[in-house]
């Protein structure tokens, strides 16, 4: 085997010129495949955690119905606090979960006293925000508070919003909002901070305080389940039933809404506990994975879970949905996928042309040496394995070339990051990376397609006589 890769060799010294040119060929073909991965992949990582982590987070909890109507932010679609402690514990104890966030959304009029809007509003805790969608900091705009993001009677507004009414921070603006029984309440808010504009529904977003948020809706504590606190040991397990008892009519009787309220304080307690703020209504639950590529076996994994707990009709209660279904920008993040694969497509087209352009060459200009080696004894196994190993060898070698080219290319534009704009986001700059798998796979893909560009010039000088061969002119 040494000695044929050691005739290749000399072979394709021969034709230095065409050997250097196919080379070149397919360093050039390769070097666009390298370039544009991680150009392209770069992009798509960078604009995802854009988004991610500065609005949607990698996955979101609603009740059954809320996402088909999301666009009104009903409020009357909103998870209770009987249906969330089950799910609160099971994003406690999973561990690929780093951070969760719960919140409560509506629409509301929003009002500087000399124009009126509407707003989309995320009522939110701060600190579990923060830690959930951490660059939602970075969109606060000079002059704006960071910390605390959002406080009690403050208010985030939208740069959309704040730039046509003229808002300033510290000014006071009105929000009004329409509870799920139709009431409407107002209050006033300064503002807080502007935040830039993002692509996308979340364009529109301002934040306020959970416990804003629940003052404008007028959304009051719930209790749950005896049985839930039983098993948390808020409340003391009921007595054996000791049988009937007298009837007795008292005033001082309680009755069963006075009864049921008896489980409110446990419940606050309970929350309180295991610092899931109050027992209130929530509109979504925002969750951060502490591994992004690990989401595909979280989401299963959560849904399993909570499976149990189901409506009357005997569906889930929760939908649990990654970015890509409140995102717009996951359909390009899946036209860059199939562009990268169609990049791929003609990296192996221009290797196996050029290769197999290559060795039909040398075939041809070989006939009467062919001929010579075949006549002397060398059996057509080992004349195919000649012109295989020329053609692995030349994969090889622009293979080798390009991925050390490409490699010292991307090195330098990471010092050199491209600054462009994308829909409302500016001023973002392109650091181009590659991994490792990318380069292996590429590298084995072009060796791959150049051997089997050698496989036909190899079948047919291995089928040639050798009497034919050696009277070729």
């Amino acid at each position: 085997m040494l000695d044929i890769i050691k005739i290749a060799g000399r072979n394709l010294l021969r034709y230095k010129r065409r050997t250097l040119l196919t080379a070149l060929l397919i360093t050039v073909g390769l070097m666009a495949v390298l370039l544009f991965v991680a150009g392209a992949g770069s992009f798509k990582h960078m604009m995802v955690a854009q988004f991610t982590d500065a609005m949607a987070a990698h996955l979101q909890v609603h009740r059954r119905g809320y996402v088909g109507a999301m666009e009104a932010l009903p409020v009357d679609r909103n998870m209770r606090p009987r249906m969330l402690v089950k799910l609160y514990e099971t994003l406690d104890n999973t561990e690929e979960i780093d951070a969760w966030s719960p919140r409560v959304k509506m629409m509301a009029m929003f009002s500087n006293f000399v124009a009126t809007t509407n707003i989309r509003l995320n009522g939110v805790y701060t600190e579990r925000e923060v830690a959930t969608v951490p660059l939602v900091l970075n969109r606060v705009l000079e002059g704006g508070e960071r910390d605390p993001f959002v406080k009690r009677g403050h208010v985030q507004v939208p740069q959309l919003l704040a730039k046509p009414m003229n808002i300033k921070v510290g000014d006071t603006v009105v929000l009004v909002a329409t509870n799920r029984e139709g009431s409407v309440n107002g209050k006033t808010f300064v503002v807080n901070g502007i935040l830039e504009s993002i692509s996308g529904p979340g364009g529109r977003d301002g934040y306020i305080h959970i416990e804003d948020a629940r003052e404008l809706l007028r959304l009051e504590d719930d209790p749950v389940d005896r049985e839930v606190l039983e098993k948390h040991g808020t409340v003391e397990p009921k007595q054996a039933d000791p049988g009937p008892t007298p009837l007795r009519l008292s005033l001082r009787d309680k009755a069963p809404q006075e009864a049921e309220e008896d489980l409110l304080a446990p419940t606050q307690a309970l929350f309180e506990q295991k610092n899931w703020g109050r027992p209130s209504e929530v509109s979504e639950i925002a969750i951060r994975l502490k591994d992004f590529d690990a989401l595909d076996d979280v989401l299963p994994a959560v849904n399993a879970e909570v499976a149990d707990l189901k409506n009357r009709r005997g569906l889930s209660i929760f939908q649990i949905h990654d970015w890509k279904r409140f995102v717009p920008f996951s359909k390009i993040a899946k036209m860059i996928d199939y562009m990268v694969r169609f990049v791929y497509v003609i990296l192996v087209l221009v290797v196996l042309i050029s290769i197999l352009n290559v060795m039909m060459m040398a075939v041809y200009e070989r006939i009467r040496e062919i001929g010579t080696i075949s006549a002397i004894g060398t059996s057509p196994g080992k004349i195919r394995g000649l012109f295989v190993t020329e053609g692995f060898l030349l994969g090889v070698l622009g293979t080798v070339i390009a991925t050390v080219l490409s490699l010292a290319v991307i090195k330098v534009a990471q010092y050199y990051p491209i600054p462009f704009s994308f829909g409302r986001q500016e001023n973002l700059l392109l650091v181009p990376e590659i991994g490792a798998t990318d380069v292996i796979v590429a590298g084995l893909l072009t060796i791959f397609v150049a051997v089997l560009a050698s496989l036909q010039p190899a079948w047919k000088a291995s089928r040639m006589h050798p009497i034919i061969a050696l009277r070729h002119v």
